[in-house]
């Protein structure tokens, strides 16, 4: 999960988040070359990873995908853009994720979903390295 240094709010009260610099994201990684299979085991290893340290906080990402996975020069990924992640709730809202990367729960069950939206976000990720 990517690292928050700082935040500041500008005199026209926009609001700016101060985060590490990683090099590109995933989707661009993946546009740009085929990947290794000890890439994509490292790569899934650590988005699980990450995904279960969000869902350990109780927050559902709830729009993962390959531009939302920042990437640097170690293949250190970052999980980011948290816009749309929510606390756990049992009434969450339908129109979430994008579109590929949407779980047919949240699709068939409207606002009944919870952290398995993100695994199955997760297993998109996945096929798409492959």
């Amino acid at each position: 999960v990517i690292s928050l240094s700082d935040i500041f709010i500008s005199p026209l009260e926009d609001i700016y988040f101060v985060t590490e610099l990683l090099g590109t994201d995933l989707h661009r990684l993946l546009t740009s070359r085929p990947l290794e299979k000890q890439f994509i085991q490292y790569f899934l290893y650590q988005i699980m990873r990450g995904l279960k340290y969000v869902h350990s906080a109780g927050v559902v990402h709830r729009d993962l995908k390959p531009s939302n996975i920042l990437v640097n020069e170690n293949c250190d990924l970052k999980i980011c853009d948290f816009g749309l992640a929510r606390i756990q709730d049992p009434q969450m809202t339908g129109y979430v994720s994008t579109r590929y990367y949407r779980a047919p729960e949240i699709m068939l069950t409207w606002q009944k979903y919870d952290v398995e939206v993100d695994i199955w976000s997760a297993g998109c990720i996945f096929a798409e390295m492959l």
